[in-house]
């Protein structure tokens, strides 16, 4: 028998707020343990929840992003566990009556090739809700160590519809969720800190069931390549299972990195095993409709819209808007400079190759500018390069010169070129000069041009570039060439 896939994701999103969800205590990544607490955060006898009204908004916003309908009124409830991550025993979650119901992420598959856009497509979510993150656990050859820096973190908690069929789908889900996360400003989603984690639900089925299997979690992966590895995985045991007539458990595995397996954690809790109820200490959350609509309007444009405007309106191929588009501050770099100057392609090609380029040079070099923001260059910089090459002031072989030169200076390109003496050379006498020295010294490449290979003019626009520095004007230069081969016919 043939089985498929189903896949669902729970993706835990840190929320970027200066304080915690229910109380002032402040958090930063990277602060010494158990520094960031409170009595609210130790669940100490007498304290009261307090809401933060920004990590609210900012679900809200992250809901709209989402395309999700942002609920009337939102409420509370008590998750209750006893473990070492949660002093209180119990965890503020909103289990009947979420924040965020329904929504979509739009994905982009791979292509072909790397440089082929592949298929987009929907994936439905069932729903966003806000909670707080527990502490963070290490564990040691013979102890256990806590960390409550973490708790009490706002952390919002996206769920997928049982939507995916391949690893493949909830890699690009998990690329294209982060992007929009990071475009409007809810999380910096980096894995590594913590900021955004996944549990990933496999089942299978026979081809063509609409029956859905038994699942099972794996739970907390802290890298996309980790979700990745984990599915494919839990794919290929649940098949050998089910092959040999077995069946599968309902259960909780966790990922072991370094064996490339997983192993049984716990059997999977129902809703009723965490006896939840509605917490006493907070009042139901009302949204104001005009606020929502507020938080709408001042979302950024999704990135794969913007994607789609760059290649429909500028013309821009899909090798420059998969660059440009995942990255808010370099799309919107790039759209300062076409105020300057409106040359899409020129000032994108700058900007994704000659600029990334430079900037991941400085990166290897443990050097301060990893950023577009934090180099010297500013989008006039660019717009303006672009300008005086389209003028005809420089060539484009001499606009690499400048760039490399503006980029560590942080100089405009027009003075670069003025105190070098970078202008294109247009005189037409010295030129023409130089380009009867090359036909005559290069007969084997003046024969190949007369039997219709137009690249062997290369061959002789070399040496008079050289015998100008690179200032002679390419587009004269190549007239005056095929002039004086046809005028020596």
């Amino acid at each position: 028998m043939q089985y498929e896939a189903v896949i669902g994701l729970e993706i835990h999103v840190q929320i970027k707020t200066r304080t915690k969800m229910f109380t002032a205590a402040p958090y930063e990544y990277g602060a010494a343990p158990n520094t960031l607490t409170d009595a609210v955060v130790l669940g100490l006898p007498g304290t009261l929840p307090v809401l933060n009204h920004t990590a609210i908004e900012k679900c809200a916003k992250l809901g709209l992003m989402l395309g999700c309908e942002i609920a009337e009124v939102c409420k509370w409830d008590r998750k209750n566990y006893f473990y070492p991550d949660s002093p209180k025993n119990y965890q503020l979650t909103q289990n009947e009556e979420p924040l965020c119901i329904g929504g979509k992420v739009e994905i982009e598959l791979p292509g072909p090739s790397r440089n082929v856009e592949g298929e987009h497509r929907w994936v439905a979510l069932n729903r966003i809700h806000l909670e707080e993150d527990p502490g963070k656990l290490t564990h040691e050859a013979f102890e256990t160590v806590i960390d409550f820096n973490r708790a009490g973190v706002p952390l919002a908690e996206i769920v997928t519809e049982p939507d995916m069929s391949s690893s493949t789908e909830a890699v690009a889900f998990l690329n294209c969720l982060r992007n929009m996360i990071v475009y409007a400003g809810i999380s910096d989603c980096d894995m590594e800190k913590g900021q955004m984690r996944c549990d990933a639900n496999v089942s299978l089925r026979p081809v063509g069931s609409d029956k859905l299997g038994t699942r099972t979690e794996m739970k907390n992966l802290n890298s996309i390549s980790n979700v990745k590895a984990a599915i494919e995985y839990e794919i290929e045991r649940q098949t050998e299972i089910l092959e040999e007539g077995g069946s599968i458990t309902q259960e909780t595995r966790r990922w072991d990195v370094e064996s490339g397996t997983s192993f049984s954690l716990r059997s999977k809790e129902e809703a009723h095993d965490y006896r939840y109820f509605p917490d006493p200490d907070l009042m139901p959350v009302q949204m104001d409709r005009a606020r929502v609509a507020e938080l709408e309007a001042e979302l950024p444009e999704r990135p794969l819209d913007k994607q789609r405007r760059y290649q429909e309106e500028l013309g821009l191929p899909f090798t420059i808007t998969s660059v440009l588009c995942v990255d808010r501050e370099l799309s919107e770099f790039f759209e300062e400079a076409l105020k300057t100057h409106n040359a899409p392609k020129q000032i994108a090609n700058y900007i994704t190759n000659d600029l990334l380029r430079e900037l991941s040079a400085v990166s290897e070099h443990g050097e301060s500018a990893h950023s577009v923001g934090q180099s010297k260059l500013t989008p006039a910089h660019i717009a303006t390069l672009a300008k005086i090459i389209d003028e005809g002031v420089i060539s484009k072989q001499i606009g690499k010169e400048v760039f490399t030169e503006m980029f560590a200076t942080g100089e405009m390109p027009d003075a670069i070129v003025e105190k070098k003496g970078l202008k294109q050379s247009n005189d037409t006498g010295e030129i023409e000069a130089l380009c009867r020295e090359a036909i005559a010294g290069n007969a084997k490449a003046v024969g190949q041009y007369k039997d219709g290979n137009e690249k062997a003019l290369n061959a002789l626009k070399g040496p008079v570039m050289k015998a100008t520095k690179g200032k002679a004007n390419p587009a004269m230069l190549d007239q005056l060439l095929k002039k004086l081969i046809d005028e020596g016919e």
